[in-house]
């Protein structure tokens, strides 16, 4: 099996770079669609926690064994699925970047409001680091789409 987990903040390209290699011909899933993620309560907080629904991944994980699969998403479990994946990309750019790119994005609301650029700044610094602590392999989404989908596309290997 060589599947690759592409991960990072908002708007760092996840979902630019899934629909690019998509477009070339991989399969792909986009964890935030298809009801993967499971949204859990916790106590003292007033946001649920986002978190992979362990019977999905199991069953799309199995469902490609015998294929490269490219699978993109970003939630607090996703550490417990890294040894079945052959590569974890973490896809990342400046916070002013990211910012730019969730404020101008057509396909996800998240990001528009003041209380979500200031939680993405928050988690940045926050979760980002727990990103890279657990990555194979990072890549700076400032580079050309088509050299991040090669260099993704060559972790796979």
């Amino acid at each position: 099996m060589a599947a690759v987990l592409v991960t990072g903040m908002s708007g760092a390209g996840k979902s630019t770079v899934l629909a690019e290699l998509a477009r070339r011909g991989h399969p792909v899933a986009d964890t935030d669609l298809g009801g993967y993620v499971q949204s859990v309560p916790v106590p003292g907080r007033a946001e649920p926690e986002r978190l992979w629904r362990a019977d999905r991944i199991d069953a799309l994980l199995d469902r490609y064994a015998a294929d490269t699969l490219f699978v993109a998403g970003c939630v607090a479990n996703q550490g417990r699925w890294y040894p079945r994946f052959a590569a974890v990309v973490l896809l990342t750019a400046p916070i002013d970047v990211l910012l730019a790119r969730v404020a101008a994005r057509p396909t996800n609301p998240f990001g528009r409001t003041a209380a979500e650029r200031a939680r993405i700044v928050a988690d940045t610094a926050a979760v980002e680091p727990l990103l890279r602590a657990g990555a194979t392999l990072e890549i700076d989404t400032r580079r050309p789409v088509p050299d991040v989908v090669r260099v993704v596309t060559a972790a796979a290997r």
